[in-house]
């Protein structure tokens, strides 16, 4: 019963945070916000979606780092880290190079959703971790709350950091490198605070710090790279095709190329 609760927690925990910034942050370049959606809100769904399940496995990792940062054993740590954030690198490439959302410039706001589901699973692990454990303390749950939030803006900053390079977005760096560069600092910065776990005021102290210098790095990154967002053109804005040179048999219509896949009749 206890398990269940954790879980259930976990998941409310996981669903609010990492659901909270798809609705609020990339909503924002929804209608009525602006005047045309940037994206197909569809498959921005079905993108979260995806990064829920794509991060089981990822969390997995996520718990085996903890844990081995917890018990000081560093080589089995920057092992799991690097299947952490490979894992995570390789599923943001895969998305954006698959036919249902690679194609087009939408491709970061599906890259974002992508990446907050992930974080939402990461969240739902470590809180229903902390509930299942013996001791629970209103300093445990603010820092694992902290923690998760903290996640979720490495994953997003992260996500744009991996991003190439885009001359309409001033960018000129970028990258699955850096990216996982930056994923593997923050990370591991917040694995500090697993190893100095919650036995004295010291440890707390440091495991707080931990977090707090994550979620600042992240903001940080973020901060810099949202303004990338506002020059992504929305679907509909792509050319016409170039006019056939003979009428298409049986009556059809021709269909206006859509860069972000979703044809529509002339």
């Amino acid at each position: 019963m206890v398990v269940d609760l954790g879980l259930s927690l976990g998941a409310l925990v996981g669903v609010l945070i990492s659901g909270g910034f798809v609705y609020g942050e990339i909503g924002r370049f929804a209608t009525p916000q602006v005047s045309e959606t940037r994206f197909d809100e569809r498959r921005e769904v079905f993108g979260y979606t995806a990064g829920l399940f794509v991060g089981i496995p990822l969390a997995v990792a996520f718990l085996l780092f903890l844990s081995s940062m917890s018990n000081a054993a560093l080589p089995g740590a920057a092992i799991f880290l690097a299947a952490l954030v490979g894992g995570t690198e390789l599923a943001q490439w895969a998305l954006l190079r698959s036919h249902y959302w690679g194609v087009g410039d939408s491709g970061p706001f599906y890259a974002l959703g992508y990446r907050a589901g992930i974080a939402g699973i990461f969240s739902l692990a470590i809180v229903a971790q902390y509930l299942a454990g013996p001791v629970l303390t209103w300093h445990g749950i603010v820092l694992v709350l902290v923690e998760s939030i903290a996640i979720l803006m490495l994953e997003v900053a992260g996500a744009l950091l991996s991003l190439p390079p885009s001359e309409p977005a001033g960018r000129k760096g970028g990258g699955p490198l850096p990216g996982a560069i930056f994923g593997a600092f923050g990370f591991f910065v917040l694995g500090v605070g697993s190893l100095s776990g919650l036995g004295s005021a010291e440890a707390e102290t440091v495991a707080y710090a931990a977090v707090l210098v994550a979620l600042a790095g992240g903001l940080l990154v973020y901060h810099r790279l949202r303004p990338m967002l506002e020059t992504i053109p929305p679907p509909s804005a792509g050319a016409a095709p170039p006019a056939r040179a003979v009428p298409p048999a049986y009556g059809r219509t021709d269909h206006r190329a859509d860069p972000g896949g979703d044809d529509r009749l002339e």
